[in-house]
């Protein structure tokens, strides 16, 4: 959650006045555009929201201002303070921890003359820190306004500041992509379900699109299969879900497709705050009309009318992609009224995070589309039952849905003849931390996790050993070396309490305290809680305390097993997976790594001492 903060009074122009009413105007007869509203307001108060500002934007939409101010103060990009031209936000995930980011602020603070959170004398640059910007594979990387840049140095960071203290602002809409190109393809490109048109295909054009073979799986289904059919075919290819809990696509669709309760919606989760997680954000920046047509294959399967693209906020260019695609699919009758001359309709419109890794969960991810806070609902009901607006959804991931149009283009058995009997098809696997060759692929699952560092991520930088890999993401177990030659695939990961997930596997060498990067992620954990359910609220502050007391040489072993029961409670309490997760990465750590833990105990950890 976003620091209370009391707003700042100013007085505003006579044109920002009148732009904030016209927003208000245009957006706030829309259900829900709170956060796009108040990410609108922000641009044109010059990257902050005086008081007046909200006031008026409570008025215009007859809201109680205390409820706007509620609202904003629960996500991180918004600000009631004044802040510079440029907003730097520096990551602080563990990716980018472990690649130097207190190096990179460091040498931030002292180039810019600031502390985190000041604005520069000359009103140019504020400094914040972000916990994730999901570009993990340039780590350490900082994001100016719109744009990201990784690998830093110390030497970069002033580069880079002089260009813009010189007028040489980047424009990230003529950027290719936000960071690099996927790694060498293990597959071959033409048979790939997620990664096929990367880089071979303008992603601001519709016919580049449909010229190999775009919207053909939409124009098959409306045109020739019933809804079932369509759910059969996702259920034969066994595609399960790829945003980390892996739930079976073609089942849950069969639960929401029966009701007769309209309208329905299908929500594609675009959040991607998971750090270590970045492959959503190649398939939206460079084949966006694929993610469109699987949410209008899961809108016809079930019967939905409309949907909505959560995007997470730093992903200006994915947005920018996204809105472009719609526009065309609309213009062309890919998308809109009677598609393909079918009695089918379906609509998508983009909605905007606004900073808060809690809303990665579904229900905090509907709660922030209807314009509220990101509060976990307490299920049951399911999203497939009560969703937006209290209506059946299906919330599905970027990379899920983005398989759907091969599976009903080429069938079923075609996607299930890749991958394994345990977990079908194709996934785009990540490689982060400490490896030569840092970013995303996409192969078949069942490909060991060896093969992923050693192959495709070039093995471990310098010449240096293996210590450690985080599997899945931030919120599960860490694996020895002993362990690297498990497939990923869901059983196998799970048998070495590891975890497919998203698919991201962050790499730590010999010289890695396990104890100091444990440190980092509750951090994360700590200060993403949204402080619903006291489990979580409570709970990831007294693991934080606990860490930091072993860190510093002041606990005693007992503490370690204090962890374990304390993340045990709240993974059997909780309310939401943000709670369930620290068990994973706090077990497999102090059972596998314990001599790290022992050393700091001791006040003696050689790795820390460097």
């Amino acid at each position: 959650m976003a620091e209370l903060k009391k707003p700042v009074s100013a007085e505003l122009t006579s044109e920002q006045v009148k732009r904030i009413r016209e927003v208000c105007q245009q957006l706030g007869k829309v259900k829900g555009k709170v956060l796009p509203i108040l990410h609108a307001v922000q641009d044109i108060c010059g990257n902050w929201l005086p008081l007046e500002a909200l006031q008026l934007v409570a008025k215009e939409l007859e809201i109680p201002y205390g409820y706007l101010y509620g609202v904003l103060t629960f996500y991180s990009m918004y600000s009631v303070t004044p802040r510079g031209r440029y907003i730097i936000r520096m990551c602080e995930s563990a990716p980018c921890h472990v690649n130097g980011a207190e190096n990179i602020l460091e040498a931030l603070k002292e180039e810019l003359g600031v502390e985190v959170g000041g604005t520069t004398s000359d009103g140019l640059f504020t400094l914040e820190l972000t916990a994730c910007l999901g570009t993990c594979e340039v780590a350490p990387a900082m994001q100016i306004n719109e744009v990201v840049f990784g690998n830093l140095t110390g030497a970069k960071v002033k580069e880079i500041l002089d260009n813009y203290r010189a007028g040489k602002e980047v424009d990230y809409r003529t950027l290719a992509r936000t960071t690099i190109k996927p790694l060498a393809y293990p597959l071959d490109q033409d048979n790939m379900v997620l990664f096929a048109n990367l880089d071979r295909i303008d992603p601001m054009s519709l016919d580049d699109y449909r010229a190999k073979g775009g919207y053909e799986g939409l124009k098959k289904a409306v045109t020739s299969m019933s809804q079932v059919d369509v759910i059969n075919e996702v259920k034969t290819a066994g595609v399960r879900g790829r945003g980390g809990a892996g739930f079976p696509a073609g089942l849950k669709w069969s639960f929401t497709q029966p009701s007769p309760i309209i309208p329905k919606y299908i929500v594609c989760n675009a959040d991607e705050g998971e750090p270590g997680t970045i492959k959503d954000r190649y398939i939206m920046e460079g084949d966006p009309h694929r993610v469109l047509e699987g949410m209008a294959l899961a809108g016809y399967a079930v019967g939905a009318s409309h949907g909505y693209i959560y995007v997470r906020g730093e992903y200006y260019l994915s947005m920018l992609r996204l809105q472009n695609a719609i526009d065309q699919a609309m213009q062309n009758g890919c998308l809109g009224k009677n598609i393909f001359g079918s009695d089918f309709s379906f609509t998508i419109e983009v909605q905007s995070g606004g900073g808060a890794y809690v809303c990665g969960e579904e229900t905090a991810l509907i709660e922030s589309i209807e314009g509220k806070r990101g509060n976990p609902r307490v299920k049951p009901p399911f999203p497939g039952q009560v969703g937006v607006w209290g209506k059946p959804s299906i919330v599905n991931n970027v990379e899920t849905l983005s398989s759907i149009p091969m599976i009903i283009s080429k069938g079923g058995e075609w996607y299930k003849a890749k991958g394994t009997e345990d977990a079908t098809g194709t996934k785009i696997f990540q490689v982060v931390g400490h490896v030569n060759q840092p970013g995303v692929i996409e192969a078949d699952l069942g490909m060991t996790v060896r093969e992923l560092i050693d192959r495709y991520g070039g093995g471990i930088r310098g010449g240096k050993k293996f210590k450690a890999c985080q599997t899945g993401g931030a919120s599960f177990g860490f694996i020895t070396e002993d362990q690297l030659d498990t497939p990923m695939e869901y059983k196998a990961m799970g048998a070495i309490e590891g975890a497919l997930g998203s698919g991201t596997m962050l790499v730590m060498d010999e010289d890695t305290c396990i104890v100091d990067v444990v440190k980092c992620i509750l951090y994360f954990f700590q200060h993403e809680s949204c402080g619903f359910c006291l489990p979580c609220r409570r709970g990831t502050r007294i693991l934080y305390d606990l860490i930091c007391k072993i860190a510093d040489g002041r606990g005693e072993e007992a503490d370690l097993d204090k962890m374990i029961k304390v993340a045990q409670v709240m993974a059997d309490s909780a309310n939401c997976a943000l709670a369930m997760s620290p068990i994973f990465f706090i077990k497999t750590t102090i059972e596998r790594y314990r001599d790290d833990y022992l050393a700091h105990l001791n006040g003696t950890c050689p790795l820390c001492k460097k």
